[in-house]
């Protein structure tokens, strides 16, 4: 279904035409000296209405109810350990359903008029509906994939309650998206990033359904990249009929990243170089006038507000935030505002093959962010090797497809270890599996032993400088999926 998002300090003026309305998650408190506050009197009552996390304690602390903070913080899985029967909102949500939870504050008191639907074992006032009203509220994210029942209670919300019309297809997205740059960009001529991952792709080939010829790709060698995958990517695509061009600006990128150990001043240092570099590439294309991008919602929503609210940034990416003043070139962005998961449905739609929108996801920043601490040749050697072994074991175990996103990140210590009698003092890497849809919730991936067993065996064995390997499991939340 068609949704869109906005601030909330600047909703739309005229409502006649939407359905329902969702109050999200925040990273800010009811309890503060400005919490987000917007205007309901044009919504609750009249409309179909949600509140989410943040959402559900505003609508409790501002209508008679008490919002407090929690005794522990609650993030990643719960389960539910109440479901009142015979409410439609929960229709077909099992007790024990396992939700995801991110928050700092609890509902100790509900709103007037609420009634208590849903409870877990350390949330008691976990879901409540207004009666008299259309109105709900859920302590937990339905949203996220990790909530097992999530999507049955959009469902139920949107479709059984608020009769939101279900036929915003993938194909209608290619069709709508397509017309759009058409018009956008007419006979000018665009320069795209190409990664190699799903998002570039899917944005080179929209764009290529829109203006063909004009478009112009080139995949950058920032030096960062998992061994062997410049020559590989570009290999890639010579079956897609896309006009692509390498260029090898590894010194470049590693030059302005020496003695760099921040992690946002890594990936800044990363994303003014990759314009520096477009920027010289474009000067080659005669009339290129705009800047393609495969940047997809969840980097914008964790880099920036992307309708103009106040979000908080998570970590910056290299690809959001627009171009400086002296880069003559409008950025053109036709992914970004779906998910990783409706990316690879849009990828499936114009018939892109199953193994390359099943690749798994690499941040743009590359290594860099998986080498914690400063850069050096000899360290994106060391990750390259691990992390070569650990994907291809995926792969030869049967594993690759079962995981979302999987890496290797080198740890700023070294440990004690012993090799032939004698003591070693060498670098610690950490491997990191997770399972998710779209990248904003993830959960780890419990491998099988025999494979973590043989794998670290075989990163000691081969990979000169490392004598310990470590396996991450942390969920996002708390934690992120990359570890800068």
């Amino acid at each position: 279904m068609y949704a869109e998002i906005k601030p909330y300090n600047n909703p739309p003026k005229d409502l006649s035409s939407y359905k329902a309305v969702i109050l999200s998650g925040s990273p800010h408190s009811v309890r503060g000296e400005t919490p987000p506050h917007p205007d309901l009197s044009e919504i609750k009552g009249k409309k179909p209405l949600l509140g989410v996390c943040y959402g559900a304690q505003y609508l409790a602390h501002f209508h008679g109810g008490e919002v407090g903070q929690s005794n522990t913080r609650e993030y990643g899985r719960a389960n539910l350990s109440m479901v009142k029967e015979g409410e439609p909102f929960l229709d077909g949500v099992s007790e024990d359903s396992q939700v995801w939870m991110s928050h700092s504050d609890t509902i100790k008191q509900l709103p007037e008029g609420a009634v208590r639907i849903a409870s877990t074992h350390d949330v008691e006032n976990a879901g409540y509906r207004i009666e008299g009203e259309d109105t709900y509220g859920i302590q937990f994210h339905p949203e996220v994939y990790h909530s097992a029942d999530g999507k049955k209670i959009l469902e139920n919300f949107l479709v059984k309650s608020a009769g939101v019309a279900q036929t915003w297809t993938p194909d209608a997205f290619v069709e709508t998206t397509v017309a759009d740059l058409k018009s956008k960009i007419g006979d000018d001529r665009v320069i795209l990033g190409l990664s190699g991952g799903v998002d570039s792709t899917v944005a080179a080939t929209l764009l290529h359904k829109a203006i063909g010829k004009n478009l112009h790709c080139i995949f950058v060698n920032n030096g960062l990249l998992r061994k062997n995958e410049y020559t590989d990517v570009l290999k890639q695509y010579e079956g897609l009929g896309l006009n692509v061009k390498g260029v090898d600006a590894s010194a470049r990128f590693l030059d302005a990243l020496e003695g760099e150990s921040d992690p946002e001043a890594k990936r800044k240092a990363i994303g003014r170089v990759f314009v520096e570099v477009f920027d010289d590439e474009s000067k080659l294309v005669e009339n290129a006038t705009w800047l393609a991008q495969g940047t997809i919602y969840p980097d914008v929503i964790e880099s920036v507000s992307a309708t103009g609210g106040p979000s908080a940034t998570i970590k910056s990416h290299h690809n959001v935030g627009g171009l400086p003043d002296y880069m003559k070139l409008n950025v053109v962005e036709p992914l970004r505002m779906i998910f990783k998961d409706e990316v690879r449905r849009v990828g499936a739609s114009m018939g892109l093959s199953a193994e390359l929108l099943g690749r798994h996801p690499f941040p743009g920043p590359g290594l860099a962010i998986r080498i914690l601490g400063d850069i050096t040749q000899e360290k994106v050697r060391i990750l390259q090797e691990v992390d070569h072994i650990f994907i291809s074991g995926l792969r030869e175990w049967g594993l690759y497809d079962k995981v979302w996103q999987a890496g290797a990140m080198l740890l700023p210590v070294n440990s004690v270890g012993v090799m032939g009698d004698e003591r070693t003092y060498e670098k610690c890497v950490a491997l990191r599996a997770v399972e998710s849809t779209d990248g904003m919730t993830a959960d780890w991936v419990d491998l099988p032993y025999k494979f973590l067993q043989k794998v670290s065996n075989d990163i000691i064995n081969k990979v000169k400088g490392v004598n310990r390997v470590v396996y991450d499991i942390s969920s996002k939340p708390p934690a992120t999926i990359e570890w800068e």
